[in-house]
């Protein structure tokens, strides 16, 4: 294949499973699977959460991965996909793996100088009040969630603790990360390249999973409205952080930045929303492509890599 072609046979799209995101992965899946039946491809849809999931791909192409969340982001699925001999698009295993564990991921960007903003996991015995003298107020996460499910902010050593019995009900390991008081960007990659970034305000504390999915008055900026030397540096971070973790073909870059005007990365998203009220579309549609030849490139690109 070369260029943009997209291949002859069914494409498998892999959306629902049985994480906290289902429901987004399946209203993923749907605006994808619109996208490559209007290019004219043979799409099949499959849901891993049902039995004969494996069957299904028999005679694919290849998969275009729109599963979230643990078992479709975190790796497992690309390495079944790959013992299958089935092409699939996004990040292989190593990095799927490395950008769904937070811990990982800040440990990894702090060896390598990529800026995160301080953190802590906490334990059933942690003490409460140290982290707060140390850290100040934060935002407790699990560390295998995205979405900004099981995630709150804690200011004092009781909300510290009743944040972390929240966040322990998605897994055992749960990170507190110092809080930025700062915009939220998002920097959309795709193809080696960034795409415009994005500062996301919303009147919720933080860009939450109500801001991202449900509400109407969440305000997307894009352009973003940093001039283009700051710009161009939160898009070479963005960059950074991505390829530090063996990320590939396309994903999100969420930063944060401070008071100081220092910018500090979240997370990396390996395989981001493609719904309505998602991110990586808007970029994309910034830079002159829309949803059809987004999912054209990420197909194409991710089928070079396998010829």
């Amino acid at each position: 294949m070369t260029g943009d072609a997209l291949p002859a046979g069914p494409i498998a799209v892999l959306s629902g499973g049985r994480s906290a995101e289902r429901d987004i992965s399946l209203l993923s899946g749907q605006t994808v699977t619109a996208a490559l039946r209007s290019l004219g491809c043979q799409v099949r849809e499959v849901d891993p959460a049902a039995g004969d999931w494996v069957a299904r791909l028999r005679d694919v192409s290849c998969a275009f991965i729109a599963l979230h969340g643990p078992g479709g982001e975190d790796g497992s699925m690309q390495g079944a996909l790959q013992s299958l001999g089935i092409p699939y698009t996004g990040s292989g295993v190593l990095g799927s793996a490395l950008a769904m564990d937070k811990l990982r991921s800040k440990q990894l960007w702090q060896g390598v100088g990529v800026a995160t903003s301080a953190f802590v996991t906490l334990h059933p015995d942690s003490d409460w009040q140290a982290v707060i003298e140390r850290l100040g107020k934060v935002f407790v996460k699990p560390n295998y969630e995205g979405s900004s499910i099981g995630m709150a902010s804690a200011a004092t050593a009781d909300e510290l603790q009743r944040a972390y019995e929240v966040a322990r009900g998605y897994g055992a390991t749960v990170l507190a990360e110092q809080f930025v008081d700062g915009p939220e960007y998002t920097v959309a990659i795709l193809g080696g390249a960034a795409l415009p970034a994005i500062r996301l305000e919303t009147a919720n504390e933080f860009y939450d999973y109500q801001a991202k999915y449900l509400a109407d008055d969440t305000r997307y900026h894009c352009p973003c409205g940093l001039d283009a030397d700051t710009e161009a540096q939160l898009a070479e971070l963005a960059l950074r952080a991505f390829f530090s973790l063996d990320c590939a073909i396309w994903g999100r870059v969420d930063v944060m930045r401070a008071a100081d005007g220092s910018f500090q990365v979240l997370e990396v998203n390996t395989v981001p929303g493609m719904t309505s009220h998602s991110l990586v579309p808007m970029a994309a549609r910034a830079a002159g492509l829309d949803v059809a030849a987004l999912v054209r490139r990420i197909v194409a690109l991710s089928m070079e890599r396998c010829s």
